[in-house]
Parts: structure tokens; C-alpha cells; sequence
């Protein structure tokens, strides 16, 4: 339940946020916090991360994939299938920031960028995307430093009940 809870605040930080850019910011175009190394600018992406794809009408490819994720997070959690909190929470990142992006394409039919770092020429990028990279990033270091495999765990576990019985 906390899970859930806390997504639908990702969620709806990241819709405010996108509602202010689309509101004032587009307006305006640009607001220069740092001149030449990071602005507020208004961006409308078509397409994927980076706006890759934006070529054609990608967005219900891209809500499809966002429900699935999304589906399988949740199943995944229902499962406790994610041994520690760090994982689990990562996957709550990934998946609120799909959602918010899944509800752009669906209410816009484009995403709402407007983080742009042009000190080092980023792609402009929104709150939602900084869900998604910071979940997957977190997911990896969940799984590289503590995901255990069944087998692993159990032998680790077989092996601590023998060093109490000695």
C-alpha cells in the first residue's frame, strides 16, 4: 500500500510540474537559471527518451509498454519477489515515472520536458524521466550487490544454521 501511495505522489509531483511548464513556461520558452548551463526551457517530446522515435506517432506503443511495466512492477511487488527495500523502491521509481510519461502521451499526445542542461548539451528532460533513470539505476545496484538467487540464499542460510550447530 505504501508503495502505491507513494507512486501516486511521484506522479502527481511530476504532473504539477509539467502543468506549471505547460501553463507559464510555454509562454515563455526559456528561463535562464544559470545562463548557458541550465535552464527551464519548454520542450514537447514525441518521441522516446532522447526523443528517440519521435519520427512517427510512437506514443501508444510507448503507453502500452509503460501499462506493462508498470503491470509487471506491481506483480512483481505483489510476489515480494525484490529481496530488499532499495529494489522494491527502485521499481516504484521506474514505474511512477512511466506512468507520468504514459499520462502525458495520452492527455498531450507529446511529453512535457523542461530540465535543460546545456552546459554539457544534454537532452532537455522532465521529472518523470529522473524517476526512471535514478529507479534503474538503483535496480542495478540492488542487483549487483543484493539480489541473492534462491540457491545462494538458501546455502547461505544452510551454512549459518551449521556454524551455530558447532
Amino acid at each position: 500500500m505504501q508503495y502505491i501511495l507513494l507512486a501516486a505522489l511521484m506522479i502527481a509531483l511530476d504532473q504539477v510540474v509539467k502543468y506549471w511548464a505547460l501553463t507559464s513556461l510555454q509562454a515563455q520558452q526559456t528561463i535562464p537559471l544559470l545562463e548557458n548551463v541550465f535552464h527551464l526551457t519548454y520542450v514537447e517530446n514525441r518521441g522516446a527518451a532522447f526523443s528517440l522515435f519521435a519520427q512517427f506517432d510512437s506514443r501508444w506503443i510507448f503507453v502500452a509498454l509503460a501499462v506493462i511495466v508498470s503491470v509487471a512492477i506491481v506483480v512483481v511487488l505483489y510476489k515480494h519477489l525484490i529481496q530488499t527495500a532499495l529494489g522494491r523502491w527502485s521499481l516504484v521509481l521506474v514505474a511512477a515515472g512511466a506512468l507520468g510519461n504514459a499520462i502525458d502521451r495520452v492527455a498531450h499526445g507529446f511529453v512535457v520536458d523542461l530540465f535543460d542542461f546545456r552546459l554539457i548539451h544534454f537532452p532537455v528532460f522532465n521529472v518523470a524521466d529522473i524517476f526512471i533513470c535514478v529507479g534503474g539505476v538503483l535496480f542495478v545496484i540492488y542487483f549487483l550487490f543484493q539480489h541473492k538467487d534462491e540457491d545462494t540464499a538458501a546455502a547461505s542460510t544452510s551454512a549459518e544454521e551449521h556454524k551455530a550447530d558447532d
